[in-house]
């Protein structure tokens, strides 16, 4: 008797499958799961060792783009709406539930909302998103337009992040304040990892 499929296991799609789905650039030992809602595929280019777990929803529609390094996991129900560009740099990682916006309406009530309104009628703020390597961001945390988190920053849950934040520190709040700064030891983790995986042929 076979064994049976776990159904609620929907599995991950490979580097293979997702090359053959149009995927603009991918490296290797890339899983997707299969339950996640991407638009734009050629518009998205993702490096190796990267993971993006259920229920995420990518969105580089138009002009947008996404650039996703090496060593970046995304955790599940995350959104990314990447219309004016999101970059997730080497070992970032994205906690479950992170919204990421590089693109917002006017919440002041001076102009209409929303997309199914004619742009005329509205006013974005947009701007790319950059997270620098060795970010961190925890559940629940939302990061509007035209921010730029710098190395080796973490974010807690619950944040929200208005605006840009400098290298090394700890943030928290909504909006995010600076708490403290970050130990830089995972920059001598990364070197150990890279030279292990460089003598096994990895």
């Amino acid at each position: 008797m076979a064994p049976m499929i776990n159904p609620f296991d929907p599995g991950y799609y490979t580097e293979t499958d997702l090359r053959d789905a149009g995927l603009s650039k991918i490296g290797k030992n890339v899983k997707i799961a299969k339950n996640c809602t991407i638009i734009g595929l050629e518009r998205i280019e993702i490096g190796s060792n990267v993971r993006i777990d259920g229920f995420t929803s990518i969105v580089a529609a138009g002009t947008g783009f996404i650039e996703i390094g090496s060593f970046v996991h995304i955790g599940s129900h995350c959104y990314l709406a990447a219309g004016d560009g999101i970059v997730l740099g080497d070992f970032s990682g994205l906690s479950q539930g992170v919204h990421i916006y590089s693109r917002t309406d006017d919440y002041m009530g001076g102009h209409l909302t929303n997309p199914t309104v004619p742009e005329k009628y509205k006013s974005v703020r947009r701007g790319k998103v950059v997270l620098r390597k060795h970010v961190i961001v925890g559940s629940q945390t939302v990061i509007l337009p035209k921010v730029d988190i710098g190395e080796g920053c973490s974010v807690g849950a619950l944040s929200l992040v208005t605006k840009s934040l400098g290298s090394w520190g700890v943030y928290f709040g909504i909006p995010v304040k600076r708490l403290k700064g970050r130990s830089k030891t995972v920059l001598d983790l990364e070197q150990q990892l890279l030279h292990e995986l460089g003598r096994s042929g990895n």
